[in-house]
């Protein structure tokens, strides 16, 4: 990325300003504006989240906001509440205490003297999720919002479930929120109160993981800050992108289908980042076209920020299967409108072990699967953050314990682009069962990198807010909708579609094993192809180079250490997957501030034991200047019996050597027809 140090406007920066909440409640923001603000107001962008200004996102923020922030615009970076130097307590994600401080720190932004009353939301993730929640919300000074990495249905596609399914990332993620929801103020910035602020935020935590598996169903938990409840409440235009590594991809696409307001969507290759930062590469000069955005939006130029395509998307060339990628071979293609007349279903039938050719008539015949619990252990990630490296490995063991249908060789290349889905007839000879439906590129050596995939609870089959169990031996029709992709196959290699009853630890198995029937005749794999002859209807300028303010100056003072490990012992069946996110120490030069970050998280189970799964997170983050040492670990781990599932959870809060508070939670949650 390059290093802009020359941008039109002069500016300063506001370390920590108080922003009153309409409780009383006073949040931290970091405000960069330019200096000529002073007389002459900007509009002013707000990014919303939980992640800590002053250091953790620090280094992240230090290329963006002073960047856009040289261009013309007001840029404010508040800690939600409970979070850094914002005063109270994080209980949980999205709730409407959470929107309402959203709302009264945008009125207070709008209100200021530098602010030409005029504001938009940005973020990534957790911020992108408030500006499109927010944004539902219409207060009245926002005019746009860009998001990246994000959801509009926060049960059917987030980290907690997918197809009804219990994704690991639940658990992992309530890990990561259960540490960054107990980390202390910096006294540096709120003095002698920071003490009695970190108590209040251990002492009062929930915990996170409780909430989220107390609802295992779409219901009004789910449904608040949905925007897919009603699309029409959005009413300013939104610039969306995710990448096709990250878990986050579909609602680009929705969104561009939904909204009825000035939109445009963009997909690259890249894991949970901002495309300027994209993992794999190439990133792009994501900025860039931020600022374009800005400038129609909030100021009103015209200018080229709603030209081209509305969807600009990186065509995925073939790769061999590999856990990471520096780079992604491929080429950005346009679409004017989504969903998109270019792109036409095509339907392959599904035969014994093959995919039949569009058309061919299959015979009705039974096939039988019962995959056992390994069958998932090279899955990687549900979302790739591309550290450690997490995305699938090659598939060919997961296919050993799966149904197998393979086309023919292709004799031309193929492209698809949107989400493929998988129709079937299917039994099971038990009443709580899942399926997973992968999509491969099989290359002639027999390496088979995964695509997409698709999981269905199938107590879910009829939709996710009143599942019903199997009726064993009985029919029925499900259908299995993948991951959105934009993927080349190319001649002389092979579409393969595995289907699997299993798939941990990236999903939770069912209560017991269950034999699955597939009915030959009735089933069939269903592509969106782009058609290869036919060109873009709207080609896309070329993207800039990736670029952004110079970053603040961090020291790392030990290493750290990232780790993916499967280990399996043939004597006693015990497997695991074993991953170490060790960010080391690093130093925070200009604050003096030293910061250590060890996280690990555990999966493991018995042989083809279903109640034998075990999922464990620990998280040991420690902050140190001179003789001040605050240290928070927190432990989760979640189990289950045919019935239940088992929480097992602690928090300890360390000043110096001193254990301050101590918390231990055991929780036993009923399953719901998961």
């Amino acid at each position: 990325m390059r290093a802009v140090t020359s941008l039109p406007h002069e500016i300063t920066v506001e370390d920590h300003v108080r922003i009153p909440a309409s409780d009383g409640t006073a949040l931290s923001a970091r405000i960069w504006r330019p200096v000529s603000s002073d007389a002459e107001p900007v509009p002013a962008i707000l990014e919303y989240i939980p992640y800590r200004k002053r250091d953790l996102t620090a280094p992240r923020d230090s290329i963006h906001h002073p960047y856009l922030a040289g261009h013309g615009y007001a840029c404010v970076r508040v800690d939600i509440r409970g979070t850094g130097e914002s005063e109270g307590v994080l209980a949980d994600e999205y709730l409407e205490r959470e929107q309402l401080d959203a709302e009264d720190v945008l009125e207070w932004i709008a209100g200021q003297p530098w602010c030409t009353g005029d504001t938009g939301m940005m973020g990534i993730s957790w911020g992108a999720f408030a500006a499109l929640q927010v944004a539902a919300r219409k207060p009245p000074s926002l005019r746009a919002i860009v998001i990246s990495s994000f959801t509009d249905d926060r049960f059917a596609d987030d980290m907690h479930y997918m197809g009804g399914c219990l994704l690991s990332d639940n658990v992992a993620e309530s890990g990561t929120m259960f540490a960054y929801a107990t980390l202390p103020p910096d006294p540096a910035v709120v003095g002698e109160r920071w003490r009695e602020m970190w108590r209040e935020r251990l002492e009062n935590c929930s915990l996170w993981i409780e909430n989220w598996l107390g609802h295992q169903r779409r219901d009004d938990y789910w449904r608040h800050a949905s925007v897919s409840q009603n699309y029409s409440d959005v009413q300013v235009p939104v610039l969306a992108s995710s990448g096709w590594a990250d878990g986050y991809s579909n609602a680009v696409i929705r969104l561009l289908e939904h909204l009825d307001v000035p939109r445009r969507g963009l997909i690259g290759p890249w894991s949970h980042k901002y495309p300027h930062l994209g993992e794999p590469g190439p990133a792009i000069g994501y900025l860039q076209e931020v600022v374009k955005w800005w400038d129609h939006w909030l100021r009103g130029e015209e200018n080229d920020a709603m030209d081209g395509p509305m969807l600009r998307t990186w065509m995925q060339e073939s790769v061999p299967p590999s856990t990471s990628y520096e780079d992604r071979p491929g080429r950005w293609v346009g679409e004017a409108t989504w969903p998109s007349p270019h792109v036409r279903p095509q339907e392959l039938p599904l035969a014994p072990h093959r995919l039949a050719r569009p058309g061919e008539t299959v015979d009705d015949e039974p096939l039988t699967v019962s995959s056992p619990l390994s069958v998932g252990q090279f899955s990687g990630k549900w979302a790739s953050y591309s550290a450690p490296p997490d995305l699938p490995y090659d598939q060919r063991e997961e296919d050993g314990g799966s149904l197998v249908f393979d086309t023919d060789v292709l004799t031309e290349r193929c492209e698809i682009l949107g989400s493929p889905v998988v129709r079937l007839e299917v039994s099971a000879d038990q009443p709580v069962a899942m399926v997973a439906a992968r999509l491969s590129d099989v290359a002639p050596d027999g390496r088979a990198t995964r695509v997409t995939y698709g999981l269905l609870n199938l107590t879910h089959r009829d939709g996710h807010d009143e599942p019903a169990p199997l009726e064993p031996g009985e029919r029925c029709a499900v259908e299995i909708e993948l991951n959105a992709v934009a993927q080349v196959f190319p001649a002389g290699h092979r579409i393969r579609l595995s289907l699997s009853t299993s798939y941990w630890p990236l999903a939770w198995p069912p209560p017991t094993p269950v034999l699955l029937s597939v009915h030959t005749g009735h089933s069939a794999l269903e592509l969106p192809v782009r058609p290869v002859a036919e060109p873009d209807e709207l080609p896309a300028r070329p993207f800039g180079e990736p670029e952004g303010a110079p970053p603040m100056t961090v020291t790392a003072l030990t290493p750290g250490e990232q780790r993916w490990t499967v280990s399996r012992d043939l004597v006693d069946y015990q497997s695991a997957l074993d991953i170490v996110k060790d960010a080391g120490t690093v130093r925070f030069d200009d604050l003096d501030l030293e910061v250590t970050r060890d996280v690990r998280e555990r999966y493991t189970w018995v042989a083809d034991d279903f109640r034998s799964p075990v999922a464990e997170t620990a998280w040991d983050v420690t902050f140190a200047r001179g003789e001040w040492l605050a240290r928070s670990e927190t432990r989760t781990r979640v189990s289950c019996t045919d019935t239940e599932f088992v929480i097992d959870a602690q928090l300890d809060g360390y000043e110096g050597a001193r254990r301050i508070v101590s918390r231990n939670w055991h929780r036993r949650i009923p399953r719901d027809l998961v």
